[in-house]
């Protein structure tokens, strides 16, 4: 997390205002890239002291964020002849026995060690922070991505001091609620009034009393994913020394995206999408569409499955691992909530976690390591909802 003095932003009435990297600060940007390629493999030390001197007319809150960002790809300790904590232990230990001078005192441990005297030298403190060498990133950075990653984490170094976030989305909805709930987060999600999409809303950092770091960290993670959305806006409300402003973001914004979302949560997912467009030309195969509501809460299908022709021709789909009697029946009775009754489950026969039958309405496709395109082809093909309901009973898997 970034440090108070990192934090380059203005005020402007209750706004708080980032002042992000861009497209004027390319040219400095370069020239730090530059000196950081021309100091790999010599101590960071050396390489920190040039960039305590001028650099390119770069601003000084700027340049420091860019160090900051850069220096979170240094390589791991450099490898040394002697590991440095036992070199420590044996030099220090052999002065301690002689009044011989330093000198002679290190060319006697490095004979017993069977190494050089430069080798020995070398190792003593190889495992302090300056005395890493400077490695190239995995990948090249370009002064951009430099400037986007900059940017990122000024972003969120910002949330780290909120106390509730909005965001308002469309697109990779579900994306953002799994991460929310994979992290911890306390997070609530609902329609957008009059409006495609949902609203999730997290409790910030500041409005917990333990573990602030690790949320705002976890919290902080939803920021590069959002940058995948079709468009989103977030606004949180932060405390700034002992003043409450709001933070404003929205689609466009120059932050570095995270890696493309996996399209699927699985192979199984991935296959059966893969033959049922095979099987089927005249039907859409829709992943993840938008969140439907039911109550007071969203709920996220997998599939929608609509004909191409017909568009009123519209099934959702989903694939359902563990199950129980009482979750079949939970998942059943929000669509009904959202007046929807076109739902088929894919269900796992070898994960039964109980032996009851399941509610009559369910309509089920069973399935043992693959889903059946063609079987559920036949049921979209075969099966009417006239605006009313659709289900129809389920025969049992076999139990052989």
């Amino acid at each position: 997390m970034l440090s108070e003095d990192l934090l380059n932003y203005s005020v402007a009435g209750a706004l708080v205002v980032p002042h992000f990297l861009g497209e004027h600060d390319h040219p400095w940007l370069r020239a730090l890239l530059e000196e950081h390629e021309r100091f790999i493999g010599r101590p960071q030390r050396e390489l920190e002291a040039r960039l305590r001197e001028p650099l390119c007319q770069s601003p000084p809150r700027k340049l420091r964020l860019a160090i900051q960002v850069l220096s979170r790809f240094r390589p791991s300790p450099r490898k040394t002849a002697v590991p440095p904590r036992r070199a420590r232990a044996l030099v220090f230990g052999e002065a301690a026995r002689t009044l011989a001078p330093p000198h002679d005192v290190l060319s006697t441990v490095a004979a017993s060690l069977e190494v050089t005297h430069e080798d020995l030298q070398d190792s003593l403190f190889g495992d302090l922070p300056g005395e890493r060498l400077v490695g190239a990133p995995a990948q090249p950075f370009s002064t951009m991505e430099l400037a986007l990653r900059s940017n990122l984490a000024l972003v969120q170094a910002l949330l780290f001091r909120a106390t509730v976030v909005r965001i308002e989305v469309e697109g990779h909805t579900r994306t953002l609620v799994r991460h929310a709930k994979w992290r911890g987060l306390i997070c609530t999600v609902a329609e957008r009034s009059g409006a495609a999409g949902a609203t999730l809303e997290l409790s910030g950092p500041f409005a917990l009393f333990r573990h602030t770091r690790l949320y705002g960290r976890a919290l902080g993670e939803l920021v590069p994913l959002l940058a995948w959305c079709a468009h989103f806006r977030l606004r949180a409300e932060c405390v700034f020394q002992g003043r409450r402003l709001s933070l404003q973001l929205g689609t466009g914004d120059p932050i570095f995206p995270a890696s493309a979302p996996r399209r699927y949560d699985s192979r199984l997912e991935e296959r059966f999408a893969r033959e049922f467009r095979r099987l089927a030309p005249a039907w859409d195969v829709i992943r993840e569409p938008e969140p439907i509501i039911a109550g007071d809460t969203l709920v996220f299908p997998d599939f929608a499955l609509r004909h191409r022709s017909d568009p009123a021709r519209k099934w959702l789909l989903e694939i359902v691992g563990f199950w129980t009697p009482d979750y079949v029946a939970r998942k059943l009775a929000l669509y009904r909530g959202a007046h929807l009754s076109n739902l088929i489950l894919c269900i796992d026969e070898d994960r039964n976690c109980a032996e009851a039958d399941l509610p009559p309405e369910a309509l089920v496709v069973w399935f043992r390591r693959r889903v059946d395109a063609a079987a559920v082809l036949r049921m979209v093909e075969t099966a009417h909802c006239p605006g009313g309901h659709c289900f129809s009973a389920a025969p049992a898997p076999n139990s052989s």
